[in-house]
């Protein structure tokens, strides 16, 4: 059944905060094991951390009448998958009881527009990875619909999301990154919108989450109520993931001049950079490695810390350690970097803006325009 051609316009979708597994399993003595799993699962390859910590989260509906799920909307993919009630049947399909959570499931058989496509698909993240077949519905979220959305059906997820509150991933990137040609939500839903872009405002939590409201994702329009008036965009260095290029790196007296690429990615907790611009954060704060958790440290109560300093597009846009300082209740007085290493192999982006840096400055994504624009983020807290 073909749902009724909508006006265009604007909408929003509020987003929460989940809690940090990472801090989580740290205070319950498992994090040394997770992270033994994580590189022998990775074959010695450095795993990426992001669904490992707070980030954020929304709700969307799939099928008819509605069935809701729990999301993360992460631009650093473009696929959009949810749990198969029918075939996902396992303990992390399910939650484990540690993570305090109850996964929403989806139940085709429960559906009047389900259609089966019966295509295998696999999906491979940084930190997890999912398998099942793809299937078309309708999939709904903040007044927007699509009748005839294409989507992974999960028969087998990654243990990472077996323990974090969430159902699935809607994936807001590019065509080009989208695994089998699977049209994005993005794409479908441009027609509806008033602007073709949407704009991701993430509020600052200065204690670590345990969840609740956490911020908005605008589609249609600039969020203007929670991001400065004046956005400066740069073109798209390519339209895969929202990558663009950096003019230079800088924190404290140590710097990269030259330029790299770069992704803003809503689904990585922390910045991701190359091994000699983390060394620079490193040194310019006098963090130290804790070789327990895997993550560098410094005293909380450490004041007089730099910034961080990415110029893009002549702009300077300084991340303060009020963002990259957090409290994951380690122990000793010690709060984490939240900068990790990682390297693409050197043919993708150098270095990963996730939530860290989106938190400090808002995001337009504009499709429609090819390009990305920053803004200040307003918050109510400090």
């Amino acid at each position: 059944m073909a749902l009724p051609k909508q006006k265009s316009g604007v909408f929003t979708v509020e987003m929460k905060s989940s809690p940090s597994l990472r801090a989580k399993l740290i205070k319950a003595g498992k994090w040394q094991k997770v992270l033994a799993d994580l590189h022998t699962k990775a074959s010695g390859s450095q795993p990426f951390i992001d669904y490992y910590d707070d980030f954020y989260l929304a709700n969307v509906t799939t099928g008819t009448p509605p069935q809701t799920f729990t999301i993360v909307p992460d631009t650093g993919s473009s696929n959009y998958w949810i749990i198969d009630a029918n075939k996902c049947t396992n303990q992390a399909c399910q939650g484990y009881p540690d993570s305090g959570y109850t996964k929403h499931r989806f139940d085709s058989t429960k559906s009047s527009t389900f259609k089966n496509l019966g295509t295998p698909f696999s999906i491979q993240y940084g930190s997890g990875s999912c398998d099942g077949s793809l299937a078309v519905d309708v999939l709904a979220f903040a007044g927007l619909s699509y009748a005839t959305q294409t989507f992974g059906l999960a028969s087998s997820i990654a243990d990472v999301f077996g323990y974090q509150p969430i159902d699935g991933i809607m994936g807001l990137g590019w065509p080009a990154l989208a695994v089998d040609n699977v049209v994005p939500p993005i794409q479908n839903l441009l027609p509806s919108l008033d602007k073709p872009l949407f704009t991701v405002w993430l509020d600052r939590k200065v204690q670590m989450s345990t969840g609740g409201n956490g911020g908005l994702i605008t589609y249609g329009a600039l969020d203007t109520m929670n991001c400065a008036p004046t956005f400066n965009y740069v073109t798209l260095s390519s339209k895969t993931y929202w990558q663009f290029a950096v003019d230079s790196f800088n924190v404290g007296t140590y710097s990269i001049p030259k330029s790299q690429q770069v992704i803003s990615d809503t689904g990585t907790s922390w910045l991701g950079g190359p091994q000699n611009g983390i060394n620079d954060i490193v040194q310019a704060t006098n963090a130290q490695y804790d070789d327990i958790n895997q993550i560098y440290t410094v005293p909380c109560s450490q004041t007089g810390l730099p910034d961080i300093i990415f110029t893009i597009g002549g702009m300077k846009y300084n991340i303060p350690a009020t963002e990259y300082v957090l409290d994951l209740g380690l122990g000793g007085g010690n709060c984490a970097i939240t900068a990790f290493d990682f390297d693409f192999g050197g043919f993708g982006p150098q270095w990963i803006l996730g939530d860290t840096f989106i938190r400090t400055y808002c995001n337009a994504y504009d499709v429609g325009g090819g390009r990305i624009g920053f803004s200040l983020a307003k918050h109510t807290s400090v």
